[in-house]
């Protein structure tokens, strides 16, 4: 007997082995048993999702022999049954409409449509690909689809049915088969493997539901790939050797790797998967659909928990940490563009690293929202204020601003919290050094004074009341608050407070040598500090 390939020996023969398409199959088993059956059926989607095989069932349901009616559960041993499943039924009648696309051959089928079904109940025509139909063809199908002999169904599918005509849309039940969830595929090929006694990692399977894009079909014909390469045991990098693709935990190093700013371990990444022979139009696909994943997570956690590994969540969590809504969007939409020319140049790797450095250099850029915001806080923050309480309001957006509190004999001391606490911000204040040194001044004034919980609290003495509201800006908490991230471990927010006996960091001739230099007070006033780091600038004499 010859070897059958598992997209054809797992074939759906009942609804109830139908994977991912439920609102179709309830809909028809529905139609069905209360024998409110249309003339004509339009099945649509992408490959590989089951607009065939749907077909043959309902085909079988309506003809089969052993049931005095259609019935729901056909028996899948009569005459009708085995020939519909095997595709060599007179009653069930299968056309290609890519080859049969001519007037010609639908008058044919015009004129036959007169003559009974010879064993079951109905005649039945499917017609796969009806989009290929000339309009001639169509127009020469109208009438007899509109008001065909009683005996007769049809059953159309395709995968674009904008290239329907709408006379023919309108005249047909319409149903859209979904692209399947890759959990759904995972489980249907474990499933297919447990029949076929061969070992499969779930990472393995997952692989290949995520590769396979929607399409079981796709899935069950690299399984069989899988098995005549790997034998009885399928591991995730043999998935990934034999079909060029990269795992999501690497992808999602790289998109953190992006995300970091970090351009050499990023092109490093890049390299390597390009030495191993991954497929860089794949691999870039991978990044944008991780990073779609991302902005949904961002905006929803739980609505990604379907289409992603367990495992992924951590990585998710991390990320969407370090970088904003917007810039996630403007993300896409560069890769989305790389992706667009890189279908079309020979050296896809040269266009996927420039991708990234263009991508790295945008997350660097100061937006004209941030610009407005910055400046717009700033100029809030030099108004005069009777007492602490606007201190409060003017850094409020996610920090918090205690008003000043005096030294007393149980915080002289420092605790093992606080001495933690001051080596985490001895690193911080390295990193603000080496990657945003203009607003090292301001960090430098303060004071640590403990973590407690998810809160970082940091001190200022009633001088430096400047410093403590800039740093309250959403851009510089944000910032710093990634940097505690990042050297913690755990995720931190930041309360700022004033705090009297503090130390002064500033020399005491401080306000003299501004009188005596103005271009020093210059230097040193919030509002042209602020803009010198939004737009990278230093003063010239």
């Amino acid at each position: 007997m010859s070897y059958e390939v598992f997209a054809r020996k797992y074939r759906p023969q009942t609804f109830d082995d139908i994977v991912g398409q439920q609102h179709v199959v309830r809909t028809l088993k529905n139609a069905v048993e209360q024998n409110r059956l249309a003339h004509a059926y339009l099945f649509v989607g992408p490959r590989g999702t089951g607009k065939t095989s749907t077909a043959r069932i309902l085909s079988k349901a309506l003809n089969c022999m052993n049931a005095t009616a259609p019935t729901v559960t056909p028996c899948g041993k009569c005459d009708s049954c085995r020939e519909i499943a095997q595709g060599n039924s007179l009653d069930v009648l299968e056309i290609d409409g890519a080859s049969n696309n001519g007037v010609e051959q639908v008058r044919e089928l015009r004129d036959n449509v007169r003559y009974a079904p010879s064993k079951g109940r109905f005649k039945i025509y499917i017609i796969d690909e009806v989009h290929m139909l000339t309009s001639q063809a169509f127009n020469a199908l109208l009438k007899t689809l509109e008001e065909p002999p009683p005996h007769v169904k049809f059953i159309f599918a395709t995968t674009e049915p904008q290239k329907v005509l709408p006379t023919i849309l309108s005249r047909c039940q319409r149903f859209d088969m979904h692209r399947i969830p890759a959990n759904l595929i995972a489980d249907h090929l474990q499933f297919i493997a447990k029949k076929e006694k061969f070992s499969l990692e779930a990472t393995a399977a997952h692989a290949i539901a995520r590769a396979a894009d929607g399409g079981l079909r796709d899935a069950e014909s690299m399984l069989d790939q899988l098995v005549a390469f790997c034998g009885e045991k399928i591991a995730e990098a043999d998935v990934l050797n034999v079909f060029g693709l990269t795992s999501e935990f690497t992808v999602a190093q790289f998109t953190e790797h992006l995300l970091r700013r970090s351009t050499v371990e990023a092109l490093d990444l890049l390299h390597s998967e390009a030495d191993k022979g991954k497929d860089m139009m794949k691999l870039m696909s991978d990044l944008i659909a991780h990073l779609r994943d991302l902005l949904v997570f961002k905006v929803k956690p739980e609505a990604v928990s379907d289409e992603v590994d367990p495992e992924l969540h951590k990585c998710f969590e991390r990320a969407a940490a370090l970088v904003e809504t917007d810039r996630l969007l403007e993300l896409i939409d560069q890769f989305a563009a790389a992706e667009g020319r890189m279908k079309w140049v020979p050296n896809k790797k040269l266009h996927f690293e420039v991708a990234v450095i263009k991508a790295i250099q945008t997350l660097n850029q100061v937006t004209l929202s941030d610009v407005i915001e910055n400046l717009s806080a700033l100029r809030d923050a030099k108004a005069p204020a009777p007492n602490v309480a606007p201190v409060a309001a003017v850094a409020g957006r996610g920090s918090e601003i205690v008003p000043p509190r005096p030294a007393t004999a149980a915080t002289a001391q420092p605790t093992a919290e606080q001495l933690d606490a001051k080596t985490i911000w001895t690193k911080a204040i390295e990193q603000v050094a080496k990657r945003r040194p203009l607003i090292h001044g301001w960090v430098d004034a303060a004071t640590p004074l403990g973590s407690e919980g998810r809160f970082f609290t940091l001190g200022f003495p009633p001088e430096e009341k400047t410093a403590m509201e800039s740093l309250s800006f959403p851009r510089n908490r944000e910032f710093l608050e990634s940097i505690l991230n990042e050297i913690s471990g755990r995720e931190l927010k930041l309360k700022l407070e004033l705090k009297e006996g503090l130390p002064n960091k500033k020399p005491a001739t401080a306000a003299e040598s501004k009188k005596s230099n103005p271009q020093d007070a210059f230097r040193d006033d919030p509002l042209i500090r602020e803009a010198l780091e939004i737009f990278q600038g230093e003063i010239k004499s």
